[in-house]
C-alpha cells in the first residue's frame, strides 16, 4: 500500500508541473488586477475582442459572412454540432455549386480554430471568399457536440470514446450529410492534428468513404508519436488507474469559466500576453514572432474545448507503443467483444490511396519532425509536401503568416484539381 501511494505522489508531481504557468497567470491576476484598477492600467490594458465572448455562429455573422448551423447525428447516437460558411462576404460569387471543403479541428479543439483570426488570416474565410462552400466540423465530446440520443454526458458510458468511434462514426455521417445537403459526390478535406489522425483511420479502413474525398490536406499530421515532446507525453508515466483517480472517467479539459475568465480579463490586457502566450506555447512549440497578440483573448476562450479521458489514454497508448493501433480496452474479454480478436488491431495507413498534400513544422513539438519524416513513405499517393522550418503546432492556424506559407497552396491544389 505505502509503495502505491508513493507512486501515486510521484505521478501527481509530474503532472502538477505541467500546470505550473496556468497557477503562475492566476497568482500575477489576484495581485495585478487590483493595482490595475488603482492606477487606472486596466480601461488603457483591457481591449477585449467581441469575440472572445461570442461563439462560433455569432463569429461568423459578425464578420460578415452567411452562417448555418446544423445538427449530425452518429450511427450509435451522438450528435455533432457543425457549421456551415456557404459562400464569402457580399455576393455569393460562383453561380455554379460550390465546391464543398470540410475542416476538422485538433484534440480538445474545436471549428472554432479556423475563425479565430482575422478573416483575412482564418482559413475557412479565406476558402468561403475564394469561392468555397466551407464546413466547420466538431468532433464529439467538445463544446459543441456534447448531446446524445440516449446517453447523458453525465455519465460514464458517454465518454467510452476516442479516435476509433470518431473515425468510425463522426467523420462518415459528417461528410455523409455534407454530400446530401450540397448534392455533391465527392469534397475536399482539411485536418489539423487529431482531424488528420481520425481521416488516416477513417480513410484507410473505409474505401466507401475515401472514394468521396477529392484530396487530404494534413496539417502537422500525427499518426505516430514516437518522437513528441508534447508536455501530453507526462499521461504516459502514469498508471490508466492514476489517470482515472486524477481525471475520472468522463471529461478531460473542458472549457470552464476559469478559463474564460483568464482568457477575457486578463489575456486581453497587454500586461499579460507574455504569459498567455506562453501557456500557449507550452502545449505546442515557441513561435511568438507569429502570433497576434492582440487575438490571445480569442484564442483562449474557445480553447480548450474538452474531449473524454478515454481519448487521452489512447493518445498515451499511442506514445507508449509508437504505433497507430485501436484502443486497448484492458483485457482480452473487452477486446475481443470490441475487435473480435485478443489485441487491439493496428491502422495500414498504405492502403489509403486519397491524394495527400502534407505540410509540418520544423518546431513542432506534438507532430515531430521525425514522426512526420516516418509517416511520408507510408502515403500512397503524395501529391504535395512542404516542411515550415519555423513552425509550431498551432501555427498551421494561428501563424500570422499561414495564408503565405500554407493556404495560398492549398487554395492553388484545389483550383488546380477543378481545372482537370
Amino acid at each position: 500500500m505505502h509503495l502505491k501511494l508513493q507512486d501515486l505522489k510521484t505521478d501527481l508531481q509530474r503532472l502538477g508541473s505541467g500546470r505550473s504557468q496556468m497557477w503562475q497567470l492566476l497568482v500575477a491576476a489576484c495581485w495585478m488586477l487590483p493595482l490595475g484598477s488603482m492606477y487606472g492600467y486596466d480601461k488603457k490594458g483591457n481591449n477585449a475582442n467581441p469575440e472572445a465572448n461570442m461563439n462560433i455562429s455569432q463569429i461568423i455573422s459578425y464578420w460578415g459572412y452567411p452562417c448555418e448551423e446544423y445538427d449530425v447525428t452518429t450511427k450509435d447516437g451522438y450528435i455533432l454540432g457543425i457549421y456551415r460558411i456557404p459562400h464569402g462576404r457580399g455576393c455569393p460569387g460562383r453561380t455554379a455549386p460550390k465546391p464543398a471543403v470540410y475542416l476538422q479541428h485538433g484534440l480538445i479543439a474545436s471549428a472554432s480554430n479556423w475563425i479565430c483570426n482575422l478573416p483575412n488570416n482564418s482559413l475557412a474565410f479565406l476558402l468561403a471568399d475564394s469561392g468555397y462552400d466551407v464546413w466547420l466540423g466538431n468532433s464529439r465530446g467538445n463544446t459543441w457536440s456534447r448531446k446524445h440520443l440516449k446517453l447523458s454526458p453525465e455519465s460514464p458510458e458517454y465518454w467510452a470514446f476516442s479516435l476509433d468511434e470518431m473515425a468510425k462514426y463522426d467523420l462518415p455521417a459528417t461528410i455523409s450529410f455534407i454530400i446530401e445537403k450540397t448534392g455533391q459526390k465527392r469534397l475536399y478535406y482539411v485536418g489539423h492534428s487529431q482531424g488528420t489522425t481520425i481521416a488516416f483511420i477513417a480513410f484507410s479502413t473505409n474505401p466507401e468513404l475515401a472514394k468521396r474525398i477529392k484530396i487530404f490536406f494534413a496539417l502537422a499530421p500525427v499518426v505516430t508519436l514516437k518522437y513528441t515532446r508534447s508536455p501530453m507525453k507526462k499521461l504516459t508515466t502514469l498508471s490508466r488507474q492514476v489517470v482515472k483517480v486524477l481525471f475520472g472517467d468522463k471529461m478531460f479539459h473542458p472549457h470552464t469559466l476559469f478559463d474564460k475568465f483568464i482568457a477575457t480579463k486578463l489575456c486581453s490586457r497587454k500586461l499579460f500576453h507574455r504569459i498567455c502566450s506562453n501557456f500557449l506555447f507550452t502545449l505546442s512549440g515557441f513561435d511568438p514572432q507569429n502570433l497576434n497578440m492582440s487575438r490571445l483573448d480569442v484564442y483562449l476562450s474557445h480553447n480548450p474545448a474538452g474531449t473524454s479521458v478515454q481519448n487521452m489514454l489512447h493518445w498515451a497508448q499511442a506514445v507508449n507503443s509508437g504505433r497507430l493501433q485501436a484502443f486497448d480496452w484492458g483485457n482480452s474479454d473487452q477486446n475481443m467483444m470490441h475487435f473480435h480478436q485478443l489485441t487491439p488491431p493496428l491502422y495500414n495507413i498504405t492502403k489509403m490511396e486519397v491524394p495527400t498534400a502534407i505540410w509540418n513544422g520544423g518546431q513542432d513539438i506534438v507532430a515531430d519532425p521525425k514522426d512526420v519524416k516516418n509517416l511520408l513513405p507510408q502515403i500512397a499517393n503524395l501529391i504535395y509536401y512542404k516542411l515550415i522550418p519555423h513552425y509550431n503546432h498551432v501555427d498551421f492556424y494561428l501563424g500570422e503568416d499561414a495564408p503565405q506559407e500554407i493556404y495560398q497552396d492549398l487554395i492553388r491544389l484545389m483550383e488546380a484539381y477543378l481545372k482537370n
